[in-house]
């Protein structure tokens, strides 16, 4: 079966970018010399790879990747795909191959399925607390250097959604844009006249104030209502009444998600969900 979550998609490209970059700094110069000293040439090894506390799936095909950079020919058998919900104990996958190679890929392999999983545990968590609204749990570019692409696929893995993967897919103006380009109006109207006609333009706001001098101009689509109070969102909500997309964003917590949600907000944005998720304990004991 297919490991990837069937809702989202993951560029190969991007898992042997991470894959090959991790063993090799796991493997160093000399390899693994605790193997090749004391396991001898040939064995096979098979071992399980097991959820050991309850979470969400992501990163399977990672961990694929790592055990077959180090024996194209292993034999791996997955139980669950990504993106499911299991309980402690649960076998996610079986692994069979040169017992060297296993052994050699294992942490690397493990690493990645223990960090995706607890991203896409901590989306799935902020999921569950805005069930019943209409708004959408979704990430930000608070990633791990060089592990966005993977960070965000855990995140859809989760439930969530992606914000922009880049500066260069999406105009996001924020306060220091808007202060150096001379206020709302001026920095909404140099934007306007450079995007082209499928590049979105969102502006963060603090204030009230702010919003409606955003909503006068009639220049942006998106707008992110930065470390409001819930009361204060939803008046921000009733102000826009339906003109732009509306995105919660600041220290929004577990405590806090159902009451910014239940404001009518569309988005709530989460940079914890990928730098503060606590990675999901997995492992896997191998044997002759």
């Amino acid at each position: 079966m297919t490991t990837l979550c069937p809702e989202a998609f993951l560029s190969p490209l991007a898992i042997d970018e991470a894959v090959e970059r991790a063993l090799d700094e796991d493997l160093g110069r000399a390899g693994d010399v605790t193997s090749i000293a004391t396991v001898p040439p040939g064995i096979a090894g098979r071992g399980a790879v097991v959820a050991r506390a309850a979470g969400v799936i992501a990163g399977l095909p990672v961990l694929e990747a790592a055990f077959r950079k180090l024996d194209p020919q292993v034999n791996l058998t997955a139980e669950v795909r990504d993106g499911a919900a299991v309980a402690a104990g649960t076998v996610l996958m079986t692994v069979e191959g040169q017992a060297r190679a296993l052994l050699g890929a294992e942490r690397v392999a493990l690493n990645f399925l223990g960090h995706l999983s607890g991203v896409a545990t901590a989306t799935a968590a902020f999921v569950r607390l805005v069930a019943g609204t209409h708004a959408r749990v979704c990430c930000t570019r608070k990633t791990t250097p060089g592990l966005r692409a993977l960070e965000k696929y855990a995140v859809r893995c989760g439930g969530g959604f992606n914000h922009r993967f880049g500066l260069d897919d999406a105009i996001l103006i924020k306060d220091n844009h808007i202060a150096l380009a001379g206020g709302v109006r001026a920095v909404l109207k140099r934007a306007r006249a450079v995007a082209g006609h499928l590049v979105k333009i969102e502006i963060e706001v603090d204030t009230l104030d702010q919003l409606r001098e955003v909503l006068d101009t009639s220049l942006a689509d998106a707008v992110l209502l930065d470390n409001m109070d819930p009361p204060t969102l939803a008046a921000a909500v009733g102000l826009v009444g339906g003109r732009l997309v509306t995105e919660a964003s600041g220290g929004i917590t577990h405590a806090s998600a159902a009451a910014v949600a239940a404001t009518g907000v569309d988005y709530i944005s989460s940079g914890a969900i990928t730098h503060s998720a606590v990675n999901l304990d997995v492992g896997m004991d191998i044997a002759m």
